[in-house]
Formats: structure tokens, C-alpha cells, sequence
């Protein structure tokens, strides 16, 4: 049997990310599936914050920085295999990440906010790799901006959008908050 077609999308957080997989069509789209995955080693917490040395200072160690940034690279690559054996009946070509901001981390002088845009960075980046590898392009959206620019590549209302996001909420085993909503509308945009 042909594999059925379907978007994945994601929204990125430090460390772990929602992943929501919808197939159907632009025009009715249907939740196929939606779970958590390991973006860095959950054993390790400090990985999930791998820019922050101690309390609101920036990591400066270059050495600390390659083990936790290789690990993260093994995690998430990983991560991606196993949700693609998990998506093996669907053919999947198309990717959207949901992330909180695009802003280079250079251009911020506080070096803890300097660290989260780091971890934001690296999280996209990393997972952004690690799917391409798989010949899956992606697209990337901001949290703020995911609804404008969907309406925008779907041609409908945000109104009209948020209503079809809340119901596929309805068919999915587990939360439907914020994140699970986010990925769904990267991943129906993506379709």
C-alpha cells in the first residue's frame, strides 16, 4: 500500500519539543498524531540549558560547550529516526518548526538573554539538520507570527484557522494546549 501523505510540526522548546503529525489535505486536515521528543539527554538536565554556566551567566568554556552541543546533536538526530520509524506508513516531505524567536543572539547584550537565544538557536538548528538529512524540508515560524503567516499561506482567516487548530484537539489522546496547537497549525501550513 502506498504510504499516506502528511506534514509533521513542531514546536521547539530547550530541550524537547511537541511534534504533531497531520495528513488529510489543505482543506481538511487531520490530526494523524502527537507526542513529545528528546531534543537532549533527559538524564542529563542541564543539557536542556546547555548556554548557562551558573546562575544567569553565559558558559564560556569552549571544551563544555562542544560535549553538551555534540550531545544535543546525537539526541535530536536520534530523536528524528525514531519519530520517522514511528511515521513509517506516511510519506512525510515537509516540516514546520514552531520556535520563540529568530533574533541572532549576537545582537543581544545581556549574556542570560544572550543564553536562551544561544539554546534557541541550537535547538532549531540541530532539529532543523536532522530532518533535512531525511529529505525533509523545513519551514520556520515564530510563535508570534505562526497564525499571520499561516492565513497568509492558507488563505483563510485566523478566525477560520484557530477554529480548524482547536478541533483537531478533539481526536488527539492527550493535552491539546498551546504547543500541541502550534505544531498542528506548522504542520497543517506545511501540508
Amino acid at each position: 500500500m502506498k504510504p499516506a501523505k502528511a506534514a509533521l510540526g513542531i514546536r521547539v522548546k530547550s530541550g524537547w519539543a511537541v511534534a504533531i503529525l497531520i495528513g488529510g489535505s489543505v482543506r481538511s486536515p487531520q490530526l494523524r498524531d502527537s507526542c513529545l521528543i528528546n531534543l537532549s539527554d533527559p538524564r542529563d538536565p542541564a543539557m536542556r540549558q546547555p548556554y548557562h554556566a551558573a546562575m544567569g551567566r553565559l558558559e564560556t568554556n569552549a571544551q563544555e560547550l562542544k560535549r553538551r552541543t555534540q550531545s544535543i546533536r546525537r539526541t535530536t538526530a536520534k530523536s528524528v529516526v525514531a519519530l520517522l520509524q514511528r511515521y513509517v506508513d506516511y510519506k512525510i516531505w515537509t516540516a514546520g518548526l514552531v520556535v520563540g524567536s529568530v533574533i541572532d543572539p549576537d545582537s543581544i547584550a545581556n549574556p542570560h538573554i544572550r543564553a536562551h537565544a544561544l539554546e534557541g538557536r541550537l535547538f532549531r538548528m540541530r532539529l532543523e539538520a536532522a530532518l533535512q538529512s531525511r529529505w525533509i524540508r523545513c519551514a520556520i515560524f515564530t510563535e508570534r507570527d505562526a497564525y499571520a503567516s499561516a492565513a497568509k499561506t492558507l488563505r483563510k482567516s485566523t478566525a477560520q484557522i484557530k477554529y480548524t487548530v482547536t478541533n483537531l484537539g478533539r481526536s488527539a489522546n492527550g493535552p491539546w494546549r498551546a504547543e500541541q496547537k502550534l505544531a498542528a497549525l506548522a504542520a497543517w501550513a506545511s501540508l
